[in-house]
């Protein structure tokens, strides 16, 4: 509780020093794309996920999950039955959902294409197959990506997001072609975006990343987050989630999902009545 209490004063000690140099606006306004950003956050071992939601539901910030059926702390599985209640309260909030692949696949290498075809060098971290190294068309990552595509349609009663994250970042310009034909555009995020919960908690506390974020942040910034990371000590969330949240909203900025992102947008309504949705509905 010391340690908890601590880290509270330094956030607000932190908000308050960056109020003296920054123009704080009394109010928020989303009017422009300038003066929003976007909270995404990938799936995780889920035991911050309960204290994500509720920051999120306090301070009525929607977001994007890319969601994988990742290992968890406790229940069957990020994208498992018992989390299923999770994933249906976060859909009646107002949340959008994208694939993050079922597995959560990590591209490895490009291979050569067979008969034409774009060939993957693939290495799961979740599933049957954890861990070993396999070798998929581009039809097989397209098949991933609807895996957890339909998952999340059934848990959440939403089409998701004709999106997708790649685990880790890691992807090539044949994947991006790929995916892009089975309807998926990817989504990175941008360099002050990387909120670095990913990190480890000795080198990079957190009252460190949150001072690098309020500092760095811009609005349009795409930003990425976890639903809990296992290597990280000192969780980032819920203790930087809160007052990351109300310091950007204190510089005047405001979050939005990817939907209402102008260029995703455009790919999102072009996408209504495509195969991808076809494929999710199961026609």
């Amino acid at each position: 509780m010391r340690r908890a209490n601590r880290l509270s004063r330094l956030a607000r000690r932190t908000i308050a020093a960056l109020a003296l140099t920054l123009p704080w606006p009394v109010l928020a306004s989303c009017a422009l794309p300038q003066q929003t950003v976007y909270l995404t956050f990938d799936t995780g071992h889920m035991g911050v996920a309960p204290l994500i939601a509720d920051v999120l539901r306090k301070h009525a910030v929607p977001v994007t999950f890319f969601a994988a059926h990742e290992r968890t702390q406790s229940g069957d599985g990020s994208l498992g039955d018992a989390w299923a209640p999770w994933w249906a309260e976060r859909a009646g909030e107002g949340h959008a959902f994208a694939s993050h692949t079922h597995d959560h696949a990590y591209w490895l290498a490009d291979l050569p294409m067979r008969e034409g075809l774009a060939q993957f060098r693939i290495r799961p971290s979740a599933g049957p197959l954890a861990g070993q190294t396999l070798q998929w068309s581009a039809a097989q990552y397209c098949q991933e990506l609807d895996r957890a595509s339909r998952r999340l349609q059934h848990l959440t009663g939403q089409t998701p997001l004709p999106l997708f994250r790649a685990p880790g970042g890691k992807t090539s310009a044949a994947l991006l072609q790929a995916a892009r034909g089975c309807g998926y555009l990817h989504v990175g995020w941008a360099a002050a975006g990387f909120l670095g919960d990913e990190l480890p908690s000795d080198r990079y506390p957190n009252e460190r990343l949150l001072e690098q974020a309020l500092r760095k942040i811009r609005g349009g910034d795409v930003l990425v987050a976890h639903l809990g990371i296992w290597s990280r000590q000192d969780p980032w969330a819920p203790a930087v989630l809160e007052p990351l949240i109300v310091g950007l909203k204190r510089r005047g900025l405001c979050f939005a999902t990817l939907r209402e992102h102008p260029q995703m947008r455009q790919w999102i309504d072009a996408q209504g009545g495509t195969a991808l949705q076809k494929r999710l509905q199961g026609s």
